[in-house]
């Protein structure tokens, strides 16, 4: 049986950081299982870090170095990976970031804008700007960087997440970006509509009153875990894991899912914008 894969510690701070309890482990002789004992954790949770793949959590890290008796390096170092996991993003999204990673589905309704990760560099750079107009250069990329780096999860070698959209037609018509742009951001849009994993659906501009009305929000399912939500406004955002109100969220965005136009519906507007945006036919 070929052993773990390795780790490339250079990667960034979360594998270094793996790299090292991993290393640690193995020198004292524990499994995962081992390690894990007497903690409220599993040993699939600590792979995952040991991987760069999830944050290890302030309690954990204390139960690891006292069984490993590594002085509080692990705790020490718990707030650097929670920081280089967090660069470019929203302090508020930080649990919706981490959560997004390990979801089986992401449901998502989003009227204002494109979702992050169906952006291209332009419309996150339009978008990062316009929020954040006092921001210089350096800081505008580092925040772009962030917001496209979460697209991998749409590569071939991930089998999740399950990923389900609605927007709001005035998306897809309104152009904040000059035409060749906007029709290179639908483009993607519907190159991604066309993945096994990815719907894409448009509440057209005249469906009239619908359960989601008062602003964006997106449903993650895990598989071993309570589903949540995450909801945003301009400055600010906030996790719901209630049962009671995610249940209603999911009731909602059900209802939402049915007012919208049908997915092959949807691709073929899309489609259709994008070609008039690069053939300038689109009326402003």
């Amino acid at each position: 049986m070929p052993g773990p894969k390795d780790i490339d510690g250079s990667a960034g701070v979360p594998t270094f950081y793996g790299k090292e309890l991993r290393w640690q482990r193995e020198q004292a002789g524990l499994t995962q299982q081992q390690l894990v004992e007497g903690s409220f954790y599993g040993f699939s949770h600590l792979s995952e870090i040991e991987r760069g793949e999830r944050r290890m959590p302030s309690d954990l890290a204390e139960h690891v170095d006292a069984v490993l008796k590594t002085d509080g390096f692990f705790s020490r170092r718990c707030e650097d990976v929670r920081n280089a996991r967090r660069r470019g993003h929203a302090w508020y999204y930080e649990k919706a970031l981490e959560a997004e990673k390990r979801a089986d589905t992401i449901e998502v309704w989003s009227p204002n804008v494109l979702p992050g990760l169906l952006q291209t560099r332009a419309y996150a750079e339009a978008i990062v700007r316009a929020t954040h107009p006092m921001e210089t250069t350096d800081e505008v990329a580092v925040k772009v960087n962030a917001r496209l780096e979460r697209a991998v999860l749409f590569e071939a070698d991930h089998k999740k997440p399950m990923y389900w959209v609605v927007v709001h037609e005035s998306l897809v018509r309104l152009p904040i970006l000059p035409k060749t742009q906007m029709a290179e951001q639908l483009e993607l849009v519907a190159e991604l509509a066309l993945r096994p994993r990815i719907v894409t659906q448009i509440l057209p501009w005249n469906a009239g009153p619908h359960p989601f009305m008062m602003g964006p929000a997106m449903i993650m399912t895990f598989p071993d875990a309570p589903p949540m939500v995450y909801t945003e406004s301009l400055h600010s955002g906030d996790t719901i894991d209630e049962a009671a109100l995610v249940k209603e969220y999911r009731r909602s965005y059900d209802l939402l899912r049915a007012a919208a136009l049908p997915p092959e519906a949807s691709l073929a507007m899309i489609q259709a914008t994008a070609e008039d945006f690069r053939n300038g036919e689109h009326r402003d």
